[in-house]
């Protein structure tokens, strides 16, 4: 059969339940055919078909049958897309006609092959009717506002005959039934076919329709309307019309569902035998979250098992620790190793990381791979939707879960929906280079709240969003003086904290990740650390430490900042055997085959350095290139003069903070370089920023940094501490779910 419906207060109307029902029949039938017959521009329809949640139509009918196009490829179908065409006499005309008649207003929608006025009561009908006249239009009114000048003979219900009869696909059909909730929808109504008015329909509609036997006045509203009608004319049975909404697990709107794809703990094999360690870094995001969780607060941490196998006597949920974390269950999607790379290390890194960093000239887009990405994310959806109490807050974290929203408000459309960005957001003409952007953005605009690290990536993500949606953004909001706004690359003054589709409000915040600095605090103390700081020192006596710490990616920039210090070497002589770069660098998973051109060009120039430069007892780089415990990174933060952290790109960076953090408590006067291309540059006002692509600039800004007094750096270093302090990572977490947990308000949103 063919569905041929309308959309706004139709298709997408009524009650969320009998959408899901409608939606769900649809995406199952193999024989139903679907066409959207709107008043929107084709413009404005693009964006739901991007949308997972709803079912994707065969065709298109837009502007209020203007336009007809095969939705499968876009493609215009051409004969009655040329008749339209040669009737149409213009838009610009009809405009510059009507300009003169009072009581009219263009609406600046997108449209084509009709002409759309808003209008009151005090219009000259007959002057109008005299312009279409003129022009060989038809006129269509509704709601007592809408005007529309359409080609003479089209309209909705035309366009649905002509469509179907030239089609044999769909001509071939036994049934069709007709679906809308407004004026403009009378002829579709009357085309020909079963139709219905939905319960919320238009009153001058119901009136024109009460008593056509072939067109079925439904109860309920949009698409609890529809399938009323479906069993009204026996297209499905009637057991399958929704009744009412479905029943959700007990109540409980204290659950927060925390959705990320590493899990709060890792894997070692002791003597044969599988064991829980903790995560190896202490002071990462992972203890950072599990740290919401230790009040006895009822939790789910649901995250990826890249090593379970698929058995019958598989658990999902299992107990992390019941003394520390009483009410956390850990959820756990079993994946194949196979699965995880795919999903995490091939297709996250080569395709979405690069575009995230703005470095497309990296990003390899596989469709095959997409399509994996998000059977991956529809099964994080799919748990979270099954264990999730009723009003619950699932927290989703990162990227590489970008689609769960749109598949978790399809299922469970009762929850919560938060998402934090632990990456940057690049601007439109960048994020819109991947090919999937549309579905993207609107999984994103499924959430409640979106959180970001910074201003800079909300403005660039409600750009985002209007270049694929007509969302009205709203709640400017100054971000100063918390962040910086001027005379830094990310800096920003202000930007839109909301954006609004139709009912739906997404509100929008920064947040940027603090570090755990009471954590640092009591490690530094440690005999361990303290034994390893003095054979540090005794090591590199008589030279001054610049520490560089990042993982082996191109987003570090470590290639770049290897030429800035060799850069440094040739014009300043007179550091030869007073300076020395170490380099620490843990190496990419060996899945991630993207890095290692950035790693062979790493060896080599450390190799010309030392072997330009070195002296006996000297050589101005060490590089290490693997992971170092927690423990000895803090030594080497205790150690370095100048932390050098030099990104072309950056999140956040938490390296910048913690050097900062050891410095405070040591009282070390260091000095922190850092890219004006970090997150964290517009928070730690104190760094000296430094431009990575201009290598001068990095080699003087380095310079600087080696010269500066004692007193300029400890000046400095205390205005960051003072910022790291209060916002650190506890505090992180409480303004984000304290914002997250607000009921949609204009209220501005707290920046913590």
């Amino acid at each position: 059969m063919i569905l041929a419906t309308d959309l706004d207060g139709t298709f997408l109307g009524g009650d969320e339940q009998a959408r899901r029902q409608l939606y769900r029949l649809i995406q199952e039938s193999d024989s139903l055919k679907l066409i959207f017959v709107t008043g929107r521009g084709l413009e404005m329809v693009v964006p739901l078909l991007s949308d997972r949640s709803i079912p994707r139509p065969d065709y298109i009918i837009a502007d209020v049958g203007g336009t007809v196009v095969d939705a499968r490829d876009m493609r215009p179908i051409q004969l009655l897309q040329y008749e339209i065409e040669k009737i149409w006499s213009g838009y610009e005309p009809i405009v510059a006609a009507m300009a003169a008649v009072p009581g009219i207003q263009v609406q600046e929608v997108p449209q084509e092959h009709r002409c759309s006025f808003f209008y009151d009561a005090s219009v000259d009908w007959n002057r109008i009717r005299e312009i279409a006249e003129r022009h060989h239009c038809d006129l269509l009114t509704s709601a007592d506002r809408y005007l529309d000048f359409l080609p003479r003979g089209v309209n909705k219900g035309s366009s649905l005959r002509r469509l179907i009869a030239s089609v044999p696909e769909l001509a071939a059909d036994q049934g069709v039934l007709a679906a809308g909730d407004t004026l403009n929808d009378l002829e579709l109504l009357r085309a020909g076919y079963p139709a219905v008015a939905v319960g919320n329909a238009e009153a001058a509609l119901r009136a024109e329709t009460r008593g056509e036997s072939n067109i079925y006045q439904a109860r309920a509203r949009g698409a609890g309307g529809i399938l009323e009608a479906l069993a009204h004319f026996g297209f499905i049975e009637n057991e399958k019309v929704f009744t009412g909404p479905e029943p959700f697990p007990a109540a409980g709107s204290a659950q927060v569902i925390l959705s990320y794809h590493r899990l709060p703990y890792e894997k070692t094999t002791v003597n044969g035998v599988l064991q829980r360690t903790p995560p190896k870094s202490p002071n990462g995001i992972i203890p950072t979250l599990l740290n919401y969780f230790i009040s006895q607060k009822p939790g789910i941490w649901l995250a990826a098992d890249p090593a379970a196998k698929k058995r019958e006597d598989y658990q999902k949920n299992v107990r992390l620790d019941d003394a520390q974390f009483p009410a956390l269950q850990i959820s756990r999607v079993p994946l194949s190793p196979k699965d995880y790379d795919l999903f995490y290390k091939v297709f996250s890194k080569e395709a979405l990381w690069p575009i995230i960093f703005s470095f497309p000239e990296r990003a390899k887009f596989v469709d095959a791979h997409w399509e994996h990405f998000c059977r991956i994310n529809r099964q994080f959806a799919e748990q979270a939707a099954e264990q999730a109490q009723e009003n619950a807050l699932v927290w989703v974290h990162d990227y590489n879960q970008w689609m769960v929203p749109a598949y978790l408000r399809q299922f469970r459309p009762d929850l919560r929906i938060a998402f934090f960005h632990h990456t940057a957001f690049p601007a439109a003409d960048i994020f819109n280079i991947i090919p999937w952007s549309n579905e993207i953005v609107g999984s994103l605009l499924k959430c409640d709240y979106v959180g970001f690290h910074i201003p800079h990536y909300i403005a660039n993500f409600v750009q985002v969003a209007r270049s694929h949606a007509p969302v009205v953004p709203g709640n400017r909001q100054s971000f100063a003086p918390r962040f910086m706004t001027y005379g830094c690359a990310l800096g920003i003054d202000e930007s839109y904290t909301e954006v609004r589709q139709g009912s739906h409000v997404t509100r929008l915040g920064a947040h940027p990740v603090g570090v755990n600095v009471s954590n640092i605090k009591t490690r530094l103390a440690s005999d361990s650390i303290q034994d390893k700081l003095k054979t540090l020192r005794r090591h590199y006596e008589g030279s001054k430490v610049v520490l560089s710490i990042e993982r082996m990616d191109y987003v570090k920039g470590p290639v770049q900042k290897l030429h800035a210090f060799e850069a440094l070497l040739e014009k300043h002589p007179e550091w030869h055997g007073k300076v020395t770069l170490v380099n620490i660098c843990p190496p990419a998973a060996e899945q991630m085959t993207i890095y290692r051109s950035v790693q062979t060009q790493m060896e080599q120039a450390v190799g010309r350095i030392n072997g330009r430069f070195s002296r006996p007892g000297w050589n101005p780089v060490e590089f290490f290139f693997r992971s170092f415990a927690f423990d000895e990174v803090l030594a080497y933060y205790a150690l370095a003069d100048v932390c050098w952290v030099t990104p072309l790109r950056d999140g956040l960076n938490l390296v910048a903070k913690e050097y900062v953090a050891v410095c405070d408590t040591t009282h070390n006067s260091g000095v922190l370089v850092l890219s004006e291309f970090a997150g964290a540059s517009v928070e730690l006002k104190g760094a000296l920023l430094t431009n990575p692509y201009h290598k001068s600039d990095l080699a003087s800004k380095l310079l600087q940094a080696l010269e500066m007094s004692p007193e300029e750096g400890a000046a400095r270093l205390n205005k960051m501490a003072a910022t790291i302090s209060h916002y650190d990572i506890a505090r992180w977490a409480e303004d984000f779910l304290q914002a997250a947990s607000q009921s949609q308000s204009s209220a501005p949103v707290p920046v913590s």
